[in-house]
């Protein structure tokens, strides 16, 4: 599957190329930027990664919680007298129920609110790259996966990190 999608880049990039008017001009700026690279190294990406581990460790405690009184009901219940056994059963199966309620919506929103941080932080880079492009007068800025080649020399991403990182600082 990879080998007919890099066949069909090389064929859409070299019609791209020879077409008239449409191809790579002498004068024209090319750069690319490594996206994966700016993302990981971006100090807001980071931060926003301390903060996330934080909530779940705050999760996991409430989760530890519930299950050290799911852990106490199943003592209790073995305790008991036949008789008794159906009501705390009862509360021992709400208690579960609730731990794996408290499991889906922790993991929704865990995921949810990193979803949020993702998509800022991607936004964050697309406008400094833009940014950064009108300003070096730049025609493209490619990113490193929909290149073939590259030659170093057109690596602008610790510019692009570092302009990002210094607009991070900046607004906290």
């Amino acid at each position: 599957m990879k080998y007919s999608h890099r066949i069909a880049f090389f064929i859409l990039m070299a019609a791209f190329l020879l077409a008239p008017n449409h191809g790579y001009a002498a004068g024209e700026k090319i750069v690319f930027v490594d996206v994966a690279k700016i993302f990981d190294e971006y100090q807001k990406t980071k931060d926003q990664d301390k903060t996330l581990q934080e909530q779940g460790k705050k999760k996991e405690q409430e989760r530890d919680a519930l299950v050290h009184d799911i852990r106490k009901l199943k003592d209790e219940l073995a305790l008991l007298a036949d008789s008794a056994k159906p009501k705390k059963q009862e509360a021992l199966d709400a208690k579960v129920s609730e731990l794996q309620a408290f499991d889906r919506e922790a993991k929704n929103l865990l995921g949810q609110k990193r979803n949020e941080i993702v998509r800022e932080i991607f936004k964050d880079i697309d406008d400094v790259v833009q940014r950064y492009g009108e300003r070096k007068g730049y025609d493209m800025v490619l990113n490193e996966r929909a290149l073939v080649y590259r030659s170093a020399k057109l690596d602008v991403t610790g510019d692009v990190l570092k302009e990002l990182n210094q607009n991070y600082a900046k607004k906290k």
